[in-house]
């Protein structure tokens, strides 16, 4: 089985620090105040994506300004040191050593992924990886289709997991089974109507997947 994990939110406990640094950013630039909420909806999207969501109309200079800025807040930000979420690591060093491949679909940017994964000498860590900024930006499945393919799977040997309706629906315009964690971005109750296979409270168990798949 390929697994295919969405990163912010889902492995990564960085949502507050997303949230912080994009109205840090639209702050920065005279822009309106930004809620919580409002920034939490846009997580998974990619950036230049997550800014037209937030600010619909905004110019390709306004895009590029408030996406350098606020990546410039997200690098400067060393205060919030991200970790993974409670038994993510372990859970996914077992789910390795078990002989399952491990690949990220994230909306974040080549070079910010490397630098995190870095930051967790974890740059080794997983078989394959796909960006927003070098793909389409989820919900489009094109993400999903490049592991696939890069692979040699098909839809119904591999699952994706994440936390927002963006991961959902990429991947059930993929026909791939997915699984949805209700810690991250998005509120649980949004996530059930996409049909996930397994709803997580805790990472770990996403193991008893495996054992469903063995009956």
């Amino acid at each position: 089985m390929l697994f295919i994990f969405d990163w912010d939110g889902t492995l990564c406990d960085s949502t507050g620090k997303i949230v912080r640094c994009m109205q840090l950013a639209a702050h920065k630039l005279g822009l309106r105040e930004l809620e919580d909420s409002e920034v939490l909806n846009i997580i998974g999207l990619g950036l230049p994506e997550a800014v037209h969501t937030l600010f619909p109309g905004a110019s390709a200079e306004m895009v590029g300004a408030l996406s350098r800025a606020y990546s410039d807040f997200f690098i400067a930000d060393e205060q919030s040191q991200m970790t993974l979420f409670s038994g993510v690591e372990e859970t996914l060093h077992q789910l390795r050593d078990d002989g399952y491949q491990l690949t990220i679909a994230t909306g974040k940017s080549r070079r910010g992924l490397a630098r995190i994964l870095e930051s967790l000498d974890m740059q080794n860590f997983f078989h394959g990886s796909r960006c927003a900024d070098e793909t389409r930006s989820k919900p489009d499945p094109a993400m999903l289709h490049e592991l696939l393919a890069e692979f040699g799977r098909a839809s119904a040997d591999a699952v994706m997991v994440g936390d927002t309706e963006y991961d959902m629906e990429m991947a059930r315009r993929a026909n791939m089974p997915r699984i949805a964690v209700s810690y991250g971005a998005h509120a649980i109750d949004r996530l059930r109507p996409y049909e996930p296979v397994m709803c997580l409270d805790h990472f770990p168990d996403i193991k008893n997947l495996l054992g469903r798949a063995e009956d």
